[in-house]
């Protein structure tokens, strides 16, 4: 079994990155820049838009946080997202998810100009990235692709199983992986809460993709020995052990599962580390297309 290090290969990206932005810089361009908005104060989001922050400092982005408390109204919560369409000093910007009750997700996400949904989670991206055309992709689903290519692991004529169907993770990486392509041309099948026989579909996938929120669930007996298994989950577990008072689980059963397959990810530090790469990898995207508007 190899472990496929999500953290390494995302360091090697990020400085790849930081090397071109280097370089325009030095060439008298102005940097990337890459805003957040942040609702409230939910943990993981907390986490999730640092370690964001973070890795902006470290590819040369400049980078902005608006952020709200949990009350704010939906009509605010708009004005900023056209303020952030309208500014041409902003590359890209992300709505960090999840967002309290009262707002509309559907409505916020398709609030976000597309050239600027370096998410990639609006309909016209979601759309153009489903029948090949250039767009932004989901970060996650695009950071489990370029994992695969970076270790050499190729989906052509491979059967993909997916357990999950979510628009983040799930339903998106079946579309990329069913594209035309080395690191497309696989048998996809996507299964999910009313899928029957899930052991059987699991078993017969020589790459198989755990992403429904479910810590621990895919176990030895639901892989096909010699697959390689890619797992999504972030749940917090709770763990009076650890300062945190939680530790990350992954859906995968790590301990008997990589006993038995080719290749893993663990958790954390595998497919987590790619997303926020990729989100770099489409904030710089976003930036060349705009030929360094508001310079």
């Amino acid at each position: 079994m190899e472990l496929i290090d999500g953290k390494a290969t995302a360091t090697a990206i990020k400085a790849e990155i930081a090397d071109k932005v280097a370089q325009k810089v030095a060439a008298g361009e102005r940097r990337p820049h890459l805003a957040a908005i942040l609702v409230g104060h939910d943990g993981g989001s907390e986490t999730y838009v640092r370690n964001k922050i973070k890795a902006c400092e470290e590819c040369g982005f400049q980078s902005t946080l608006v952020r709200f408390e949990s009350d704010v109204d939906e009509a605010t919560l708009l004005a900023a997202i056209d303020e952030l369409n309208k500014n041409p000093e902003i590359d890209g910007f992300i709505v960090q998810l999840p967002l309290p009750k009262h707002i509309d997700e559907q409505k916020i996400t398709e609030a976000v100009h597309p050239d600027k949904d370096v998410d990639g989670f609006h309909p016209v991206n979601v759309g153009r990235q489903s029948i090949g055309l250039p767009c932004f992709a989901s970060a996650t689903p695009a950071g489990i692709v370029e994992l695969l290519k970076r270790y050499g692991i190729s989906t052509r004529g491979k059967n993909v199983v997916i357990v999950g169907r979510s628009n983040i993770v799930g339903k998106p990486l079946a579309s990329m992986l069913m594209q035309k392509g080395e690191q497309g041309d696989a048998t996809v099948t996507v299964c999910h809460s009313a899928t029957k026989n899930l052991c059987d579909v699991t078993r017969n996938a020589d790459i198989l993709v755990a992403a429904m929120g479910r810590p621990g669930f895919i176990t030895a007996d639901m892989v096909a020995p010699g697959a390689v298994v890619i797992d999504v989950g972030t749940t917090r577990v709770p763990d009076a052990s650890r300062k945190s008072g939680f530790r990350l689980s992954g859906d995968v059963d790590f301990a008997s599962v990589s006993e038995k397959c080719s290749y893993i990810t663990p958790v954390p530090g595998g497919v987590g580390p790619m997303t926020i790469c990729m989100l770099m990898q489409n904030t710089l995207l976003a930036y060349e297309r705009r030929g360094g508007i508001g310079a």
